[in-house]
């Protein structure tokens, strides 16, 4: 089986999860090096967290179907 020959039928929408979980993991990479983010590790963990779970899901859900 090749993966990367695998089509799904993604909406845009959809996309917003793995843009979001993206975005709150290399923020918390930037915030390492960078005192302001500091006050927002747990925050952004926890969105990273739930983002990637959902994202996991959905992607689980699309491949079944």
């Amino acid at each position: 089986m090749n993966f990367f020959k695998i089509k799904t039928c993604w909406s845009n929408a959809e996309f917003i999860l793995i843009k979001l979980c993206m975005a709150s993991i290399y923020i918390l990479a930037g915030s390492y090096f960078h005192e302001f983010f500091q006050n927002y590790y747990k925050v952004l963990l926890v969105v990273f967290g739930i983002t990637v779970i959902w994202f996991v899901y959905q992607w689980l859900k699309k491949m079944k179907a």
